[in-house]
């Protein structure tokens, strides 16, 4: 089937594609190609989770679920661009816009005290966190750098990576040595398939179940694990009084969207711990104003607006204290005084702490001032992986990206592999006892010990996936020609699941003349930087917690974003997914559209997904025209390079939308440049033409536009009529596109 699914997303993606798409729609238009659009985005998937409370003209289809069909199915094309994993505050802001907007969204529910209460939370859990991503990974991952990205940025390097200081840097990594997920991991594989569920039991024998049915199939890998409430405040103090004593910036390094229960609840904690002596005298209060700490510092401010003004007075006194007796907090904006601790989503782990190696070990302290830093991952399972990387600096110096190799993935994460715990098998313990999961015939598989407040989570992994994941390890060990190294750790309950999988599965491919390694995570960084750091190239092979890391990591460092990587999906029945890199910078750059109609969001991602996509319709179907289309593209991304066309900083510049029209004018360059199809050589030939002729009244339209603010009617669900008049304000080259 000639059509190619481009996904509907949000913030920066979703405004560059109001200019994009036209042009997509337009040149795929010439091939037979159809474009169809459908809505991830987190406004469209509330929306289309409460039908129920909206009118006919409301409603929207279920664009999730009809993907998460559509790529079990070997004609499957989609284009998947970086959308909200929403954390409980991004959620509620959301809901809060749809509201104004007169739809009748319920509001999330802060205390569950009935079962309506209870019923919305559940509702609401297939909106918050990753709830995109699992639904659609039918396949494994496939990422790295597209080779004209890689060769433009040895030959024209970033400049943001900032040196190690020579003197020595004091940064460090600090997780917990006891009491964490790692340590209390337990592991087993299904013998037999069976539907499971899990339990809670007291100390006093009373029992409740968590999760009455839980499907699983032979040969399955399933984890349990606890993370003690106690040990976990216990490091965050020991580490505080530290990071005081040492003059270290504080910062903690979580991902409170992709695990939406677990992340959230050890930021909690660590709010609860700095914040220890104004929560011990005020508790009362905050507990009559509904303050939760895992929302961050900002709920409690917030709440605060409530009180009387000299006992509002008294707290914000009591907490400056704090701030001045507790460490530094890293800054995520010092000029407006948001600290680390202000909102779980702002500082996530695979983003930020690339930028504290990119910054030679430091991040933003209040007087706007990079500071050496002390790194909170509080669980060891792969704390240890940055730790290594900021001692291989420290002992080697900055990267230097013009000359350093790629580490590229392949990453397990299909039919929803895990190896961190999934949110719909993550608790809280209520009380004192133990967490079973338990068979359908009575068996225990798995028991941990809890105490009032640890965090329970369990994970699973299917046969099929995995084996899946080895054959393409060694389908790109073989078609790049460089070691694959699987990191995995001996030491740790999963990971000895998994390696044997991996030793049973391997003698089934051709692994001749090949190198094939099996590392601890710790030991295969070290071994990949050593390799960087020569300019080679090695590909890792990990599960998706380290697809997700390392995927930000590297690119970050030698690409200067991970924007920038080919993140290729080949689904497991023939289809194909292909993601356009990471969304992590989007909200400033809406930001700073709405604020000066400048939009900096560089869609080299989309770009580079829509080479192989564009391919795999030509291989599936003999479409030769989507082979041209393809073969053209990838040559225009390399002009578009080659030439600095990517979008300038500043209002007045060049911006996403003049990128987008240069992309298009050497995309019609190389159509009306091939021998293959003439027709196509003339129809582009024209279109060529046109855009070059116009290009000073073209630049001049995207241009004179920015500097004042711009109205597109809403953060989380934009009015289309005005995002696409923000974005399209060229009328000449409106009308040329549309000619096509």
């Amino acid at each position: 089937m000639n059509r190619i699914t481009w996904t509907k997303s949000d913030e920066a993606p979703s405004l560059a594609s109001y200019s994009l798409l036209p042009v997509v729609e337009a040149y795929c238009r010439a091939a037979g190609i159809e474009i169809e659009i459908r809505d991830i985005s987190l406004a469209g998937r509330i929306i289309a989770n409460f039908p129920d409370n909206l009118t006919s003209e409301q409603k929207q289809t279920d664009d999730l679920a009809y993907l998460g069909e559509l790529v079990k199915q070997p004609e499957a094309n989609v284009i998947k661009l970086p959308n909200i994993s929403a954390s409980i505050p991004q959620l509620e802001n959301a809901i809060k816009e749809l509201q104004e907007k007169g739809y009748n969204i319920p509001s999330y529910p802060h205390q569950i005290k009935t079962d309506k209460d209870r019923k919305l939370v559940e509702r609401f859990a297939a909106v918050l966190g990753s709830a995109v991503n699992p639904v659609l990974r039918e396949g494994n991952s496939d990422r790295r750098p597209a080779k004209a990205v890689k060769q433009f940025a040895r030959k024209h390097p970033h400049g943001m990576v900032k040196p190690w200081p020579e003197q020595g840097s004091k940064a460090d990594v600090a997780y917990m040595q006891e009491g964490d997920f790692y340590g209390s991991e337990q592991s087993v594989k299904l013998d037999k398939p069976c539907n499971a569920k899990i339990e809670f039991i007291g100390k006093d024998g009373s029992r409740k179940t968590l999760k009455d049915s839980l499907p699983l199939l032979e040969g399955e890998v399933a984890d349990s694990a606890v993370m003690s409430a106690d040990a976990l405040e216990n490091f965050y103090s020991e580490k505080m009084e530290f990071a005081k004593k040492e003059g270290l910036l504080l910062s903690l390094h979580l991902k409170a969207t992709m695990m939406k229960v677990s992340d959230p609840i050890m930021f909690g904690h660590c709010v609860k711990v700095f914040l220890k002596d104004v929560i011990d005298k005020h508790s009362e209060t905050f507990d009559s104003l509904g303050v939760n700490l895992n929302y961050g510092l900002e709920n409690l401010f917030s709440k605060l607006e409530g009180l009387e003004p000299a006992e509002k007075q008294e707290i914000e006194s009591d907490i400056r204290k704090a701030y001045e007796n507790n460490p530094s907090l890293a800054m995520v904006d010092s000029r407006k005084g948001i600290t680390n601790l202000h909102v779980p989503n702002n500082i996530i782990i695979d983003a930020s702490m690339p930028n504290v190696v990119r910054d030679g070990g430091k991040m933003w302290n209040k007087d706007d001032q990079l500071q050496d830093t002390l790194a909170l991952i509080p669980d060891r399972s792969y704390a240890c992986i940055y730790q290594q990387i900021i001692e291989d600096c420290k002992e080697n110096g900055q990267f230097n990206p013009a000359e350093m190799g790629s580490v590229s993935n392949v990453g397990l994460m299909a039919k929803k592999a895990e190896e961190y715990g999934s949110h719909d098998k993550t608790f809280e313990a209520e009380a004192d006892g133990k967490i079973q999961v338990l068979s359908d015939a009575g068996e225990v598989l798995m028991s941990q010990s809890v105490s009032r407040g640890d965090i329970f989570r369990m994970c699973q992994a299917k046969d099929a996936p995995i084996k899946s994941w080895v054959e393409l390890a060694v389908t790109r060990a073989r078609e790049e020609g460089v070691p694959a190294v699987f990191w995995l750790d001996e030491e740790r309950a999963h990971d000895r699941e998994i390696i044997a999988k991996v030793k049973k599965y391997l003698p089934e491919f051709d692994t001749s003349g090949l190198t094939i390694e099996i590392m601890e995570p710790r030991e295969a960084m070290k071994y990949s930087l050593k390799r960087v750091r020569r300019g080679e190239n090695t590909i890792s092979v990990t599960g998706n917690v380290l697809r997700d890391y390392l995927t930000d990591l590297f690119p970050i460092l030698e690409l200067g974003t991970s924007a920038r990587m080919l993140s290729i999906v080949p689904l497991m029945n023939g289809g194909g997914l292909y993601e356009t890199g990471a969304g992590g910078s989007a909200p400033k750059h809406v930001a700073q559209f709405l604020r000066e109609n400048h939009l900096r969001w560089d869609s080299l991602g989309e770009y580079c997904a829509l080479v192989p996509s564009l391919e795999k319709i030509a291989g599936r179907t003999g479409n030769k025209k989507a082979a041209i289309l393809a073969d053209a593209l990838n040559k225009a991304i390399s002009d578009y390079l080659e030439n600095g066309k990517t979008p300038l900083r500043k209002a007045g510049e060049p911006d996403n939308r003049a990128s987008t029209y240069f992309l298009a004018m050497y995309w019609a360059k190389h159509l009306s440049e091939q021998k293959e199809d003439l027709q196509m050589q003339e129809r582009f030939a024209e279109v060529f033409s046109r855009l070059c002729e116009n290009e000073p009244q073209i630049i001049q339209d995207l241009t004179k536009v920015q500097g004042s603010s711009a109205d597109i009617g809403g953060y989380y669900k934009p009015e289309d009529k005005l995002a696409e008049k923000a974005m399209r304000p060229s009328e000449i080259l409106n009308e040329i596109i549309e000619g096509v």
